[in-house]
């Protein structure tokens, strides 16, 4: 079994929710992480957490390339981390096949951020081969050890970034599985 520790941030208005930026790490050491180039940029600049939370840490323009990011765009548009949906979607698909055929999906309160992903392809029924059609929910394994939010190792920085939450949700789930096996 490998596992791939995921993050989507994302705007939802309780009917939608909309990619914003998606980070994945997997046991075997390679990392993903993209920004969607079709998000609602105008309906995310009317949402003051995802302006003040998750904006900030989205690419902006370095060195001389700052100069040439208008002020009012959210994130630099020729920074090759930013995708069309349709790419981070054929990226993700080969960055989750690339693991084998036996991937565990986990997440932190997952279950928005797996809706997220399985719409990458349309709807859930449409995920392509070797996607699971579930993710393992970091909370609920805690819960099942019978422990709390304030027991898990805390993130030290990047929280809301999508690939810096993903690294952190691999080292709580990674604490998980020790403190299973010393109780064991």
């Amino acid at each position: 079994m490998t596992a791939i520790d995921y993050d989507l941030e994302f705007l939802e208005d309780g009917r939608t929710i909309e990619l914003i930026s998606i980070g994945m790490v997997c046991d075997d050491g390679r990392e993903y992480y993209a920004v969607n180039r079709d998000m609602p940029v105008r309906k995310i600049r009317k949402h003051k957490w995802l302006m003040e939370n998750v904006v900030p840490s989205l690419p902006k323009g370095h060195g001389d390339r700052r100069k040439h990011v208008p002020k009012s765009w959210l994130f630099d548009y020729a920074d090759p981390l930013v995708k069309r949906r349709g790419h981070i979607a054929d990226d993700v698909m080969a960055f989750i096949r690339a693991a084998g055929s036996d991937v565990d999906l986990w997440a932190n309160y997952g279950a928005y951020d797996h809706v997220c992903l399985a719409q990458l392809w349309g709807r859930m029924i449409d995920l392509p081969e070797g996607v699971p059609m579930f993710t393992n929910d970091i909370q609920q394994e805690a819960r099942r050890q019978g422990l709390g939010w304030d027991d898990l190792p805390k993130q030290g920085s990047g929280e809301h970034n999508a690939l810096a939450d993903a690294r952190h949700n691999q080292t709580v789930r990674r604490w998980l599985a020790e403190q299973e096996a010393r109780t064991s």
